[in-house]
C-alpha cells in the first residue's frame, strides 16, 4: 500500500489529516451525514443466505459526539454515518472501530424502519479497526460467515449506506489480492483482503459478501484513484469479534485515532475522540493529544499504527505501560501512564536549564537516532551527529557492566570537557548492593574536584526513579554535567546516565536521551 494517497475518514466526524500532518494511504469509509429516514419494510428474522437477503442484515450508523479533527479542529455535537451487519438476530450488529468508539451515542436505522433504535458498544479494537454494538430489539435479520477460502478471483459484493445516504447500495467486484499487507495509519492486522467492489465513504463497517449473501470480510478502506479497496479478512475478525462480542477491548487503550507525521520530526498517533472509562480516558489522554511514544518507543515513524499495535499485542491488559503525548492545542508535551500515573507535564531540561551553559551553537541537532549495547539490552536516542557509538561491556570490581556511550568524537569526550557526549551503564550484580543514592554516590565521585556542584534532585519519568547530581563550570570550560541514577520498578537493575552539555542544544540531547533510554 505504499505511495497510495489515502485520506481517512470514519464515523462521527471527518478523520481528514491534518495540515501538519501528512501520512495518509487510503480512505478510511466511515464519513456521512445528518440521519434521515427510510420507507424500506423489514424482510424477516432469520439467517439471509442469498445477496437478496443481505440488505434486511445491513445497517446504517449514526455515530453523534464530539471529535477533534486534524484538519478542522473541534467538533461539537458532530454526527458521520457508517455501516455495520448484523450477525445475529438479538441484534449484534459488527462495525468498524473508527465508526463508533468515542461517540456520545449511536443512531442505527434498520431496514424498512424510519425511526433509528439506540445502540451500546460491547468492545472495541482501534488496531483491528473492529467494533460489536448491541441494538435494542430481537428478531433481526442476520448474515452468516462465508466457510470457504477468499481466494483471488471470487466474486464478491460491497454493501451498506455510502455517504450519508439512507439508500442502500451494492456494489460488484473480484478479490484481487487474498492477503495484502495490514499496516495502515488506523490500523495494524496481518492481512486484508483487497478487492474492486467500490467502497465509498460511509460503507465502513459494511460486509463484503459472496454471491450467495455470506459475509467474507469487514469492509473498512478504499482508494478511489487506483479503485483498490480493502476488507478485514474473517480469518482475523470472527476470534475478535468472539472476544468484542463478550465485552472484551483487544489491542486497544480506547482511542478513535490514526497515524500521522508532518515530515519533520513529530508523528504519533493522532487521538480525535477517547472512550470514557477506557484506560485511555483514566491516563488523562484528550482528543486532541498526539501520542508520540508508548514504552519509550517513538510511534508512528513509518506512518503506520504498527508499533503502536505491536506494543499493544506484547503486553496484558492490565501492564501499565509508560506514554508521553503532545497536547496539540497549547504544545504542551506530557508523560505519565496507562494503568499508573495519570498524564503530567513533563519536566524539560532544554526548557529550564539552557541558561546555565553561554558557549557553542544555539542551533538544534539535525536528529535523533536510536543505538543500542552490543547485547541490544539499552537502547537509547542521541543526537545523529554523536556517530562515534561504543557498546562495548566492561567489569569493574567483580561486576558485570553494560554499556553504551556516544559523541561526536568519544575520544575528546573522555579526554576533555570540549566535546558533548552520553555514557548509559547498566549492572544487575550492583542491585543487590546499592540503591539510587548509593550508586550515584558511586558515579559522582570525584567530579566535584573539577566542577561546582550544584545539587542534587529527585528523578522519575513513566518507567525509572531515582535522583541526579548536576554539576557546571567543569574543567573551567563551561561545560555542564549530569548524572543520572534510577532502577527499574522490580529493582533488578542499576542504570546510571551520563551526559555533557557544551551548549543550548545539548540540553534537547539531554531531554531526548532521558525520555527514551530502556534497559530491555
Amino acid at each position: 500500500m505504499a505511495g497510495v494517497n489515502l485520506r481517512p475518514c470514519g464515523g462521527g466526524y471527518s478523520r481528514a489529516v491534518l495540515g501538519i500532518v501528512t501520512v495518509a494511504l487510503l480512505v478510511l469509509a466511515g464519513c456521512g451525514s445528518e440521519p434521515e429516514s427510510n420507507g424500506n419494510g423489514n424482510t424477516g428474522s432469520t439467517t439471509q443466505s442469498s445477496l437478496d437477503g443481505v440488505r434486511p442484515a445491513t445497517v446504517r450508523i449514526v455515530a453523534e459526539g464530539t471529535f477533534v479533527d486534524p484538519e478542522v479542529g473541534l467538533q461539537l455535537n458532530a454526527a458521520g454515518s457508517g455501516s455495520g451487519f448484523i450477525i445475529d438476530p438479538s441484534g449484534i450488529v459488527v462495525t468498524n472501530n473508527h465508526v463508533v468508539t468515542g461517540a456520545a451515542l449511536l443512531r442505527v436505522y434498520v431496514d424498512g424502519e424510519d425511526q433509528p433504535r439506540n445502540a451500546r458498544v460491547l468492545g472495541y479494537s482501534e488496531c483491528s479497526d473492529l467494533a460489536v454494538i448491541d441494538v435494542e430489539g430481537e428478531g433481526f435479520p442476520s448474515l452468516d460467515w462465508h466457510d470457504g477460502e477468499a481466494n483471488v478471483g471470487l466474486d464478491v459484493y460491497t454493501a451498506g449506506y455510502p455517504l450519508g445516504d439512507p439508500e442502500f447500495t451494492l456494489t460488484r467486484g473480484i478479490i484481487s489480492k487474498a492477503r495484502a499487507d495490514g499496516d495502515t495509519d488506523w490500523a495494524s492486522v496481518d492481512s486484508v483482503i483487497e478487492h474492486d467492489a467500490t467502497i465509498n465513504p460511509g460503507n465502513s463497517g459494511g460486509p463484503l459478501v459472496t454471491a450467495d449473501g455470506k459475509v467474507v470480510g469487514v469492509n473498512y478502506a478504499g482508494n478511489h484513484d487506483a479503485r483498490q479497496y480493502f476488507a478485514i479478512n474473517p480469518s482475523e475478525a470472527r476470534p475478535l469479534i468472539d472476544r468484542l462480542r463478550a465485552g472484551e477491548n483487544v489491542t486497544s487503550i480506547g482511542i478513535n485515532g490514526q497515524a500521522v507525521t508532518d515530515g519533520a520530526g513529530l508523528n504519533g498517533v493522532w487521538v480525535a475522540a477517547v472512550a470514557s472509562g477506557s484506560v485511555a480516558a483514566e491516563a488523562g489522554i484528550e482528543p486532541g493529544d498526539i501520542i508520540t511514544h508508548l514504552e519509550r518507543l517513538e510511534l508512528a515513524t513509518d506512518g503506520t499504527m504498527a508499533d503502536f499495535c505491536d506494543i499493544l499485542r506484547s503486553r496484558s491488559a492490565d501492564d501499565v505501560m509508560a506514554i508521553e503525548v503532545v497536547r496539540f492545542a497549547n504544545g504542551e508535551v506530557l508523560a505519565g501512564q496507562l494503568g499508573g500515573s495519570p498524564l503530567e507535564q513533563k519536566f524539560s531540561f532544554a526548557d529550564e536549564l539552557a541558561d546555565e551553559v553561554s558557549t557553542g551553537s544555539a542551533s538544534s541537532y539535525s536528529s535523533f537516532v536510536t543505538i543500542a549495547d552490543e547485547s541490544g539490552a539499552i537502547t537509547v536516542e542521541v543526537p545523529a551527529e554523536w556517530s562515534d557509538v561504543d557498546g562495548t561491556p566492561f567489569s569493574r570490581d567483580g561486576a558485570e557492566f553494560i554499556d553504551v556511550r556516544a559523541s561526536s568524537d568519544l575520544e575528546s569526550f573522555t579526554n576533555s570537557w570540549d566535546t558533548p557526549g552520553v555514557i548509559v551503564t547498566a549492572s544487575a550484580d550492583l542491585a543487590s548492593s546499592y540503591d539510587e543514592a548509593s550508586y550515584l554516590d558511586r558515579l559522582s565521585e570525584n567530579f566535584d574536584q573539577v566542577c561546582d556542584y550544584t545539587g542534587r534532585f529527585d528523578y522519575s519519568d513513566p518507567l525509572y526513579s531515582g535522583v541526579y547530581d548536576m554539576f557546571e563550570e567543569c574543567g573551567g570550560t563551561g561545560a555542564v554535567y549530569i548524572i543520572v541514577s534510577v532502577m527499574p520498578e522490580d529493582r533488578s537493575a542499576v542504570i546510571g546516565v551520563q551526559i555533557q552539555i557544551n551548549d543550548e542544544r545539548d540540553f534537547e540531547a539531554l531531554d531526548h536521551v532521558l525520555a527514551s533510554f530502556v534497559l530491555h
